[in-house]
């Protein structure tokens, strides 16, 4: 099943290695790899005055070699076997976009120690065995770059670990998922269901048959992983992150958030506090007069403060063939400027040499502190005042407390916004309250966060 094309893996004979091309060997050739391969042909001239040096894919690793050959042509070696692409001594550079974690971290940890760089943009590889292939790749020398697997085109983790570097990062907030955002925008736009709204996703190809890694948070919670440890040189821990998706949200909130003057957003916000490091991903109200509440469709936005530079924005597509491309090709130009360079001289993996990593604890769900938003269906809007009492009791600080705009389907509703509590301070008050005649049913929170200091 494997051919090898012998002009496009034989050794160019009295040119210095450092002036012939990097050789790539790519493991998958889906909607990435196809898209990384065209961008790499079209653009190989560009690429070549950035980088001093071509960048050619010598070899591929697919299911569908047929498929593959259609689209890379008959000058790059097809196999069905990655294994064999991240071992192969005429390969350079692995770029892993199959995605996946068990094989992956097989292939990658395989190419790490044959001293072969590595590209890629699979998230969920990173988030739950990045502590692993970091140290691999420390111990053998070589980069491990990952552009594409935080915010596809957005170059977010060249910011924090080059662009911010004089900072001591404060907070790092973010949409990062790009269904999700779809999704909730739909439910905002035009008045849909969360049901209606992600069958529409799955139709137009945002979501998958199986959404769940989206819809969960999962796929924000991986991705943020990365984010918080270029933030604060913290170790990639993924189990710590309380992950929150939008599968629970109704219309009925995103109504109501809009009459209080906000929007909801599915966010992943790692924030660092004098007690530890908030690592969470959770649908949240932003104001709607914020940048990041006019991020719509499948955009995505991360946001970073720092103790120097302020608060930054950074805003492009969360989604996409060439999109995610971008963000791969140009770790690939990264890897070929470095390529012979001593491993103490680079850009370290997660923007922290490893002895000045740190390992900060992370906040438990009730330590964490924000203003929230509550909403109390009771039977009969009179009992408002009950309501007001109840949270006065609690010693909740309310800020803001009325009467929603009348949804007959809903019934009435108390609208709460509150100022800064904790989140077992919550807990309790809401404990309170389903206790509470006047309540005629669950009472729903949601964080409030205004992403300004």
């Amino acid at each position: 099943m494997y051919r090898d094309p012998v002009l496009s893996l034989q050794p160019l004979h009295g040119v210095p290695v450092a002036m012939r091309p990097l050789r790539v060997g790519m493991i998958g050739i889906g909607t990435v790899g196809s898209g990384t391969f065209r961008v790499l042909a079209r653009n190989q001239a560009e690429i070549v005055g950035r980088a001093g040096r071509g960048i050619e894919v010598v070899m591929v690793a697919a299911r569908n070699l047929p498929r593959a050959a259609g689209i890379v042509g008959d000058r790059v070696a097809l196999t069905d076997d990655p294994m064999h692409v991240a071992t192969h001594p005429d390969v350079d550079v692995l770029v892993e976009v199959a995605g996946g974690t068990g094989p992956a971290r097989d292939w990658v940890l395989a190419a790490i120690a044959h001293g072969k760089h590595v590209v890629t943009a699979n998230k969920a590889l990173l988030a739950e065995h990045g502590a692993e292939i970091f140290a691999a790749a420390r111990q053998h020398g070589v980069a491990v770059a990952y552009e594409g697997a935080v915010a596809v085109s957005i170059p977010i983790i060249k910011a924090l670990r080059e662009g911010l570097v004089a900072n001591r990062i404060e907070w790092v907030a973010g949409i990062i998922n790009g269904t999700t955002n779809f999704i909730l925008s739909k439910m905002r736009d035009e008045g849909l269901d969360f049901a209606a709204a992600l069958a529409e996703a799955q139709a137009l190809g945002y979501a998958e048959a199986d959404p769940a890694f989206d819809i969960e948070g999962i796929d924000a919670a991986h991705k943020l992983t990365l984010l918080a440890a270029n933030a604060f040189g913290t170790p990639v821990r993924f189990a710590d992150v309380q992950v929150e998706g939008i599968t629970a949200l109704q219309g009925v909130d995103v109504a109501c958030a809009e009459q209080l003057g906000y929007r909801i957003k599915l966010l992943g916000i790692a924030r660092r506090r004098e007690e530890g490091v908030e690592l969470r991903v959770q649908p949240a109200l932003v104001p709607a007069a914020h940048l990041m509440a006019h991020v719509n469709g499948s955009m995505n936005a991360v946001m970073v403060k720092g103790d120097a530079s302020g608060v930054t924005m950074y805003y492009g597509a969360g989604a996409g063939s060439e999109q995610t491309a971008s963000a791969v090709i140009a770790d690939l130009v990264d890897v070929t400027r470095l390529d012979g360079t001593q491993a103490a001289q680079r850009v370290p993996h997660l923007g922290f040499h490893a002895h000045a990593m740190n390992e900060l604890p992370a906040l438990p769900r009730a330590a964490v502190c924000t203003a929230h938003y509550l909403r109390v269906p009771v039977h009969a809007a009179s009992q408002v005042e009950a309501v007001a009492a109840l949270l006065a009791a609690q010693r909740l600080p309310v800020r803001q407390l009325v009467l929603a705009a009348e949804r007959p389907e809903a019934g009435p509703q108390v609208l709460v916004l509150t100022g800064p509590a904790t989140q077992g301070a919550i807990d309790l008050a809401v404990h309170a309250l389903q206790a509470n005649p006047a309540v005629a049913g669950a009472v729903t929170t949601l964080r409030v966060e205004a992403l300004a200091s």
